[in-house]
């Protein structure tokens, strides 16, 4: 039996009135069963608060014994509720099971009080998902190449998203100015330029690991307004 900290990433049905769950705890990305999930436990187990849980057993897939509020409900709508979505879905696409990470827990529940509280979206997005590539080892240097040379202001530069940055002689699409990266160590996001950046930045680096497949959250979003 253990008690944790945790959020739900994303619920469906199970059998009869249960619900299979990927639930986020500091201790990684579990598989759960919530028996009686079409009742009072069910209207607890809300995506994007911060819940305390119990889970029982020993094989990969738990149950949840208990479910109880652990602080205050951040109420979601529009971009924001996207952008929540988002976010776990990446989760669910890109953590394996089991695979502790507190950092990344604590970063999750900043970025979800963010959008809850209404701070700019895409500084909060962009932050999220280098932290997300980081934790996992795929993160990459924006001062070096991937040859450890220095990034210079006026190169341009391809992502080899294993290694880094690669010097490309010529202008071609998907290739990224030197001065540009460099500004994003600063992570000055009033500059749009920036923004601009790192949205093209995270999209190739994340895309690399997605397997080719849509993150259906972004198609919803499109279908809203703008895009992630």
């Amino acid at each position: 039996m253990q008690s944790s900290l945790a959020f739900i990433l994303h619920s469906r049905p199970y059998k009869e009135t249960s619900a299979l769950m990927d639930v986020f705890t500091p201790a990684g990305r579990l598989r759960a069963v919530l028996r009686g999930a079409r009742g009072k436990l069910g209207s607890v187990a809300r995506p994007f608060s911060v819940l305390d849980i119990e889970l029982r057993g020993r094989s990969e897939l738990k149950t949840i014994s208990r479910i109880e509020p652990a602080g205050e409900f951040n109420f979601l709508q529009g971009q924001a509720l996207f952008c929540a979505m988002y976010l776990n879905e990446l989760l669910v696409r890109l953590l394996p099971l089991n695979d502790p990470q507190p950092l990344l827990f604590e970063h999750y529940q900043l970025t979800v009080q963010g959008l809850a509280h209404g701070l700019p979206l895409e500084p909060l997005l962009r932050t999220f998902e280098w932290r997300l590539l980081e934790q996992l080892g795929y993160g990459f240097s924006f001062e070096v190449d991937s040859s450890g040379q220095a990034l210079q202001a006026q190169m341009l530069y391809r992502l080899v998203p294993e290694s880094g940055f690669q010097a490309v002689p010529q202008l071609r699409p998907g290739v990224f100015l030197g001065a540009d990266i460099l500004a994003l160590s600063a992570a000055d996001w009033q500059q749009s330029s920036v923004l601009h950046t790192a949205k093209r930045l995270m999209r190739q680096a994340l895309a690399a690991h997605l397997g080719g497949r849509p993150l259906m959250s972004r198609e919803l979003f499109l279908v809203q307004k703008g895009s992630m």
